[in-house]
């Protein structure tokens, strides 16, 4: 990884994980169609770990879901690294981000959990950061994960 957003990464310290291939579906981490990077929904894990297993409102609060998706948006980030062979100075823009929130059914600020996932990419990509959003609460999650986040990018080509 070269270029502006590493350099931005740098100065925010923050660090990538590594992208980790899907435990259980038969799917890609990420496909590229046309000038469009579709990234797969990510788990809050770090280098396969997995962390933040259980739902808002019963074992996690707001603040520490908001961290979860911050941990999901790192491994989305990830993944569009390893598409983008390392260079994400090729994302132009971060168009849609999906967020599912594994909690119970009296929390309604699922909105704020995937905050957590939307700060971040704004904070490493500014204007090009913003994007439009789709946060819904959930009954069941995979592994059992509070959280999973998904983004859809504008990438300009090689």
């Amino acid at each position: 990884m070269s270029g502006k957003i590493e350099q931005r990464l740098r100065e925010l310290r923050i660090s990538l994980p590594a992208a980790q291939q899907p435990r259980v579906a038969k799917i890609k981490g990420a496909k590229i169609s046309g000038s469009t990077l579709y990234v797969s929904g990510m788990i809050p894990q770090w280098e396969g770990e997995l962390s933040f297993v259980g739902e808002i409102g019963r074992e996690f609060t707001v603040a520490e879901g908001q961290q979860a998706a911050r941990l999901c948006a790192l491994n989305v980030l990830a993944q569009a690294q390893l598409a983008l062979g390392g260079d994400l100075d090729r994302v132009q823009h971060i168009v849609r981000v999906g967020g599912f929130v594994n909690c119970l059914p009296e929390v309604v600020e699922v909105g704020a959990v995937v905050n957590g996932a939307s700060e971040l990419f704004i904070e490493i990509f500014g204007d090009a950061g913003q994007h439009a959003r789709t946060a819904v609460g959930a009954m069941s999650m995979p592994l059992g994960v509070a959280v999973e986040i998904e983004a859809i990018m504008e990438i300009a080509p090689q």
